[in-house]
């Protein structure tokens, strides 16, 4: 409220920046509850007009709706036009209706959420690549019983699995040792806010049967197949049913009570659910837990169980149809590494620490990657030979229209042969330095009789011979070496006599046009010594930040070990100088700040490819 109000009123954005950042990040902050909590924001208020009047005019829109959004997966499905049944508005391009999706379900209209996955390409891509030498392949008739799949995934070997790549899943993964869907399934379940209490209990049970206690044996035959643990909203569903004799319909409408806490239902629900309840006609709704041989005592302790886990509850459904994707993720990358890395790296194109970190597991599998060519790389990553060549789309500064007309050239009249005929072929289409300059520094011409030093010095003489060219044919003018010019194209122009940049040179241009090392990498030298250390993997620490994770909490100490990339240096508000750095390892890249009295401490360390442990 206080941004948008400033922006209207056109407050400065330092002085709304200030004031919005005095209000503390708490869920069901207010405006008033923000002045009593901080000193300083009720002394700018006190103070200065200009904020008195921003704050003020904030807390009479605070509250209200800011603007119409629009449910990312949710449709609306009728038999009628829609507005013949509410009313419609239009958000940018998208027709929406003006209610919101509970005023929709309460008027009894179908809602379905239709969720779009990047797993589902990868895994298309990946079954179209696994055609072109197995064409009968279909990825729908795969065993869900693979033995060797599920031990994959119990020894954590989960990086790039759909659901089980965070540090915190792998651990669960370590210590449950999956055998069947079953365990994926409860896994999925269980890894989120409020079930994860219960993730250790159950991997207990798992292992020691003998531990697990019901409340009552009609409990057995529902929870079994989570070793005793209330898992799913389909359990809390069954107990209702099983339990105290409540319709199907009926334990819908109590499920869905519990999980938007609504106490009153609930209260009144739990006298039902012990005691049972006769409708008005006499007609009997539930018999009740008591009548059908449960202690009160059980059934109010089952009852408080079910309240309290129902909120977090998750459909055992949905979790399958996860399981299912995570099993067949897991099936293609035991099975067809080469395939589905290829597909899954296709996929992440635009997010360089995925794509390192992917690259980083297939050389634990024994795939290289091979560095981008314009004789053998295509748009996306893609299966050579055993390994995987470098996808051209990856490549900074490469236009898709480029890319296309490479491959269509190459095609059509065959494979480059030196640099300068690439450049030749290619003048006019979509050709340009910065493009070229890129697939050198990359890589991509090696192998074309020159080495990276000579090519980059020798294009910009290429270049202006081909616009001179071009300018005097545009012209018609014609000299005398025009008259027969198949004399003067049998040879390429000579190219200038440099050795190749040092292995430092071809490694940062390298990083700074694909975001990874091809001829080597800095860290790899120093892995022992990480394991030795046992230092955290950056890609894990980035993981935890937006996973819910076991093994990483807030204020919990970590090593890294890599190479700092760059240093971006601060005079603090007390006049010190502190830093911040990029620092990589084999997995990914993080941001790490230096704050005065460290920075002054170790100043010498502090410089650009230097490697170091924080």
């Amino acid at each position: 409220a206080i941004r948008d109000v400033g922006r209207a009123l056109g407050v400065p954005y330092s002085t709304v920046d200030i004031v919005a950042k005095l209000i503390p990040y708490e869920l069901s902050i207010t405006i008033d509850k923000a002045l009593m909590k901080s000193d300083e924001l009720k002394k700018l208020y006190e103070s200065s007009e200009e904020i008195k009047d921003l704050i003020d005019t904030a807390r009479k829109i605070e509250g209200m709706p800011r603007h119409a959004s629009t449910h990312a997966a949710g449709v609306v499905i009728t038999r009628d036009p829609v507005s013949t049944y509410v009313p419609l508005a239009r958000n940018d391009e998208a027709i929406v209706t003006q209610f919101t999706m509970t005023t929709i379900e309460e008027l009894g209209l179908l809602k379905v959420d239709f969720l779009g996955l990047r797993t589902l390409t990868v895994i298309d891509s990946a079954k179209n690549m696994i055609k072109k030498h197995a064409p009968d392949f279909e990825i729908d008739g795969i065993s869900i019983s693979d033995n060797s799949v599920y031990e994959m995934l119990a020894q954590g070997l989960t990086e790039g699995v759909f659901q089980f790549e965070s540090a915190g899943m792998r651990a669960v993964l370590v210590g449950l040792i999956p055998v069947n869907l079953e365990d994926l399934i409860a896994v999925i379940s269980l890894y989120r806010p409020g079930p994860m209490e219960s993730i250790s209990t159950y991997i207990e049970n798992r292992h020691h049967p003998e531990k697990i206690e019901y409340k009552t044996p009609a409990l057995k035959s529902i929870l079994d197949v989570t070793n005793g643990c209330i898992v799913y909203q389909e359990q809390v569903m069954e107990i209702f049913r099983k339990l105290a004799g409540y319709s199907y319909g009926r334990a819908d409408i109590v499920r869905r009570a519990m999980s938007k806490k609504k106490h009153e239902v609930m209260e009144k629900e739990r006298h039902n659910f012990i005691y049972g309840l006769v409708n008005d006609d006499g007609s009997i709704e539930c018999d009740g837990a008591l009548k059908r041989g449960v202690s009160e005592k059980a059934a109010n302790k089952i009852f408080d169980e079910m309240y309290s886990f129902a909120s977090y509850a998750f459909n055992k459904s949905h979790a399958a149809a996860y399981a299912l994707v995570a099993y067949q993720t897991a099936w293609l990358k035991y099975h067809y590494p080469c395939e589905y890395m290829a597909a899954l790296l296709s996929s992440v194109l635009d997010n360089s620490a995925k794509v390192s970190a992917y690259i980083a597991e297939c050389n634990r599998i024994n795939i290289n990657v091979l560095p981008p060519n314009v004789n053998d790389s295509y748009e996306n990553f893609t299966v050579f030979n055993v390994n995987i060549r470098f996808g051209l789309l990856a490549v900074k500064n490469l236009g898709k229209g480029f890319i296309q007309e490479i491959i269509k050239e190459r095609d059509n009249f065959g494979r480059f042969i030196s640099f300068y005929s690439f450049c030749k072929r290619m003048y006019g289409k979509e050709f340009n330095r910065r493009a070229v300059e890129s697939l050198i520094k990359s890589g991509a011409l090696d192998g074309l009789g020159a080495n990276r030093r000579q090519m980059i010095q020798a294009l910009p003489n290429i270049i202006n011979d081909f616009d001179v060219s071009g300018r005097r044919n545009i012209d018609g003018q014609i000299g005398f070496l025009d008259l027969e010019p198949e004399l003067y194209d049998t040879a390429d122009p000579e190219i200038p006599d440099v050795p190749e940049m040092s292995e430092s040179e071809l490694l940062a241009f390298e990083k700074e046009v694909t975001g990874m090392y091809f001829s080597g990498h800095p860290m790899s030298e120093y892995e022992s010594l990480t394991k030795m250390l046992n230092s955290d993997r950056i890609i894990d620490l980035i993981e935890a930040s937006t996973t819910y994770n076991i093994k990483y909490k807030d204020n919990c100490k970590v090593r890294i070990v890599g190479i700092i990339t760059s240093i971006k240096k601060k005079i603090s508000k007390n006049n010190n100088t502190m830093a911040f750095l990029n620092i990589e390892d084999l997995y990914g890249s993080i941001e790490v700040i230096v704050f005065p009295k460290i920075y002054s401490d170790f100043t010498l360390l502090l410089q650009t490819g230097r490697v170091v442990c924080v």
